[in-house]
């Protein structure tokens, strides 16, 4: 292999390293956060079933959507949401610190509602089959 060649090979690892850290910091991000709903933040609209789903972060790191998942009803996920808004400058000091990041991304909290989805296709595919006379085997 000729010099020329293995260096054009670093460049591209170092590249696609580079090309793929904002997922691992959103990786990351949703991990620390949830840790952090797990017993540090204190707030009582955050008590019950709420847990960061995804983290997506742009690939340029200026800004990170976080998606929520709530169990409860619209105000209970409402009222998560606007406390984790009213902790992200404690959820960014912690994450900068454990996370070892000179920038953090701006984070944008955002009710993850694809479970929601799930199910209502879900039901729809078992109101559809349950319509559906069975097949004759003639």
């Amino acid at each position: 292999m000729s010099e020329g060649t293995i260096s054009e090979i670093a460049a591209n690892l170092e590249m696609s390293a580079t090309n793929h850290r904002h997922e691992r910091v959103g990786e990351e991000i949703a991990h620390e956060i949830n840790a952090m709903l797990a017993g540090e933040l204190k707030d009582p609209r955050l008590e019950g079933m709420v847990v960061v789903s995804e983290v997506r972060v742009q690939p340029d790191m200026k800004h990170a959507r976080v998606f929520v998942s709530v169990k409860g009803s619209n105000r209970e996920q409402n009222d998560a949401i606007k406390a984790l808004e009213h902790a992200a400058g404690y959820i960014r000091s912690e994450l900068i610190e454990r996370l070892q990041l000179r920038r953090l991304p701006e984070m944008h909290f955002t009710l993850d509602t694809s479970q929601e989805h799930v199910e209502r296709i879900e039901q729809l595919l078992r109101e559809m089959k349950k319509d559906k006379p069975a097949a004759s085997s003639d």
